[in-house]
């Protein structure tokens, strides 16, 4: 019974990871924005599922409700204002590709110095700092929100009002008067 239970934990990990990786390549090789959005959720409940198998609970149901329903909304929101005829006329790949290579290689080697130069210490990544807050124990949520409204504050809502000011500007880019 053991046998099973490991072999069928790495066989639903194995699906999920395929299915997440066949998705997130729909998504950039489809050349209909709806059917690049539903691959899209469907990777996004990929996810979830590996969450679920690492047992963490609480970041599958906030994928599920975050990036599966709320991101999900904003983005059909904005495939339905954009106007898809005049975009099927439009050239989709002009003489981009030489600065879009140039900043992927910046980009690249941007994450590769910042990487280098992080030490990953045994105290930091202690799962045990996440349940405890001035040291009583706590429940794993409860340290997590505590972390994000104490000590991240203001990237949060940084985070949020570029949300905002996105689906603004798509809003307004979308507008055809």
């Amino acid at each position: 019974m053991d046998f099973l239970l490991v072999n069928g934990t790495a066989l639903l990990f194995y699906l999920f990871a395929a299915l997440a990786v066949l998705s997130a390549i729909l998504v950039v090789s489809s050349r209909n924005p709806l059917h690049s959005a539903f691959a899209l959720l469907v990777s996004f409940l990929a996810v979830a599922g590996l969450f679920f198998l690492r047992h963490a609970e609480f970041l599958a149901v906030v994928q599920i409700f975050v990036y599966g329903g709320g991101i999900m909304v904003l983005f059909l929101f904005v495939i339905m204002l954009v106007n898809l005829h005049r975009l099927q006329d439009a050239k989709i790949y002009g003489m981009q590709w030489p600065a879009a290579l140039l900043l992927a290689v910046l980009f690249i080697g941007l994450v590769s110095w910042v990487v280098a130069g992080v030490q990953f210490s045994p105290a930091n990544l202690s799962p045990a700092a996440l349940v405890s807050i001035d040291g009583e124990v706590v429940g794993n949520v409860e340290a997590v929100a505590w972390q994000l409204y104490q000590q991240y504050l203001l990237p949060f809502e940084i985070a949020s009002l570029f949300l905002l000011v996105a689906m603004i500007g798509a809003v307004v880019l979308a507008r055809t008067e």
